[in-house]
């Protein structure tokens, strides 16, 4: 497996990774194909926070983003959708994806990452419930899966009611 930015022509093989990912059927797209699509689309998509895992033969087998969002008026990012080919899942794929995303974040200077997901996958990356950091989650029902990563960049101060990009609340 080697981890690497995604490049234009890996659009359709991410689209199609995310889209075996997260089928709940044959003949349905999954919500997180149709949110790819148009967060590629907007000026919240940043290229130099996209990332694929490719295999033996260099084909997708995983993709990673993260868009821009914000903590009040504050910049921040939000991460997702992470997926990895279910031929490929529990081969630490994800992990390593997380782990480029969030070093890349890191090194552009960012201050935090969110998330909504499983504490218990993205627990082991540093994620934190939110609200041990005064950031209130787009939906309060969210709970602890809306989980925050902070980076060297972050201060204290920051808090308060955390937005992810657009087509989040549109998809």
């Amino acid at each position: 497996m080697f981890i690497r930015r995604e490049i234009h022509s890996d659009t359709a093989a991410v689209r199609a990774v995310t889209t075996a990912a997260f089928a709940k059927s044959d003949t349905e797209v999954p919500v997180e194909s149709t949110l790819l699509d148009e967060l590629r689309s907007s000026d919240a998509w940043l290229p130099g926070l996209s990332f694929v895992a490719t295999g033996d033969r260099g084909e997708v087998i995983g993709h990673v983003v993260c868009t821009r969002g914000h903590v009040g008026s504050e910049l921040a990012l939000g991460l997702g959708p992470l997926s990895v080919h279910p031929a490929h899942q529990r081969r630490g794929v994800g992990l390593a994806l997380v782990h480029a995303v969030l070093g890349a974040a890191d090194a552009f200077g960012e201050s935090l990452v969110a998330l909504l997901g499983n504490p218990a996958y993205y627990g082991r990356f540093g994620f934190r419930p939110s609200a041990e950091y005064g950031i209130t989650a787009p939906d309060p029902a969210w709970g602890e899966y809306f989980q925050v990563r902070t980076l060297t960049a972050y201060q204290p101060t920051l808090k308060g009611p955390f937005a992810y990009a657009e087509p989040f609340d549109r998809v």
